[in-house]
């Protein structure tokens, strides 16, 4: 399982840095500053979950070979997950959608709050987890 989580957390990350320097470079002429100030927080948060999703690995992998599998830790990682697709990805949307001023760009609005529901759910899942099995490192 941790292996799986940390090739998520790889991917994002990969993919963070991929879409901050297409931001700094492609986008910087082209978006209002408010814009692409949304769009680097976006890119910010993904990072983030993306280096939380790899310390979630490294932890179950210590972990798993102490006390065997932890219950619970899939669900911190799928919140993660899905955290990023909503969050940063409604985020991007709406950034990049404002160019062409799509009607798709009212319908991403309401989605954001949702994926930083996922990402509050995450860590709040890996409290659980560590709270419950009482594992010392």
């Amino acid at each position: 399982m941790h292996r799986k989580i940390l090739l998520w957390g790889i991917c994002f990350a990969l993919v963070a840095v991929l879409l901050g320097a297409f931001g700094a470079h492609a986008l910087k002429s082209i978006l209002s500053p408010e814009k692409l100030q949304s769009y680097e927080t976006g890119v910010r948060y993904q990072l983030i979950h993306a280096l939380a999703l790899i310390a979630l690995s490294i932890y179950c992998q210590l972990n798993e070979a102490a006390h065997g599998t932890i219950k619970g830790i899939r669900w911190a990682a799928n919140f993660f997950i899905v955290g990023c697709c909503l969050f940063s990805g409604s985020i991007y949307g709406l950034s990049l959608l404002s160019i062409t001023q799509s009607s798709w760009a009212v319908l991403l609005g309401p989605i954001t709050p949702i994926g930083g529901l996922c990402f509050m759910l995450g860590w709040a899942s890996w409290a659980r987890v560590v709270w419950l099995n009482k594992v010392d490192m």
